[in-house]
């Protein structure tokens, strides 16, 4: 067996629009085609690979149910992303990575999934 790349990620939701909102008005993914699942959820993508399932109508644990500490997304436009999430309060934690200088930016879905951001280190530092 050889892995070729990431396919997708699963998050948990207690409010499906809620979470669709965050993705897709804030992050900017878009929803797509879902199979016909007899539980309530999205697939959310970018260009043609469905990259986020949102599950719903399912309770959130309250105790974890593994390791993954966030999930990752190569981004850009960091002005226009903090700029968003000022407008919607939400908090984000905004910072360089050393050594490659690219910029990381950490924030929560409205379920408490942590999400980072990675933005070009040419991106400039956007305005507070």
């Amino acid at each position: 067996m050889t892995i070729e790349g990431m396919n997708h990620f699963t998050v948990l939701s207690s409010d499906l629009q809620r979470s669709k909102s965050f993705y897709i008005d804030i992050l900017g993914l878009t929803e797509g085609y879902r199979p016909p699942f007899a539980f309530p959820g999205a697939w959310l993508y970018v260009g043609n690979q469905a990259i986020l399932h949102i599950m719903a109508g399912k309770p959130i644990p309250t105790h974890t149910a593994g390791v993954i500490d966030h999930m990752a997304f190569t981004a850009s436009n960091l002005q226009s992303v903090v700029d968003t999430l000022k407008q919607q309060g939400i908090q984000y934690d905004l910072h360089r990575l050393k050594g490659l200088e690219s910029w990381q930016l950490f924030c929560h879905d409205p379920d408490g999934a942590k999400v980072e951001l990675d933005f070009p280190a040419s991106e400039p530092k956007p305005r507070e």
